[in-house]
């Protein structure tokens, strides 16, 4: 049996679901921010996270317009009213993500994103603790899903450059190669 977490952020029709990040590129912050009326939650992600996340629920839209008719109205790009270029409003960390769970609603025609806390350590795991203390679990429509990926992708894609050499990102004060050996 698994035990509920004490406390649910819900966002059935958010007004607002975004990722976004605070900082400098190489020391940038994510967040996944979702807003209901005056309702905010912000959570931390891993760029990697972030980027995963986007990822697979572009795979899912796709999937959905594979079906016969599309009756979702998936839309194969970003409609353009729902683009969402603007910064994160007041970010306050509810917790940094650990588990993300995405899944498809067919009887509402949302997409579904769940996520949880990191564990507070490891023996809380091997002792096989309760369960944690909050998770966010949001719903968004196929357009606003593609414009959450659009953004998203924009996000990740907006850190330090590459090195055309080696790979590695380059930072704002410099960069040494570090080529691997032959």
């Amino acid at each position: 049996m698994t035990d509920v977490p004490a406390h649910v952020h819900e966002f059935d029709w958010p007004d607002r679901v975004v990722i976004g990040m605070l900082g400098r590129p190489g020391s940038r912050t994510f967040y996944l921010q979702a807003r209901t009326g005056e309702q905010i939650v912000s959570i931390a992600l891993e760029k990697e996270q972030s980027a995963l996340l986007a990822l697979k629920i572009d795979e899912i839209l796709d999937q959905l317009i594979a079906v016969e008719d599309n009756r979702y109205s998936v839309p194969t790009s970003t409609p353009v009213e729902l683009v969402d270029n603007d910064p994160l409003e007041a970010v306050q960390e509810q917790f940094r993500a650990g588990t993300i769970g995405i899944g498809w609603d067919p009887t509402t025609a949302q997409v579904l994103i769940e996520a949880h806390p990191l564990p507070a350590d490891d023996d809380a795991l091997d002792a096989g603790a309760a369960a944690d203390s909050e998770m966010l679990r949001v719903r968004m429509p196929v357009g606003t899903a593609r414009a959450f990926t659009q953004r998203t992708r924009e996000i990740v894609d907006a850190g330090r450059p590459l090195c055309t050499i080696c790979g590695h990102p380059i930072d704002p004060d410099g960069h040494i190669c570090t080529l691997p050996e032959d």
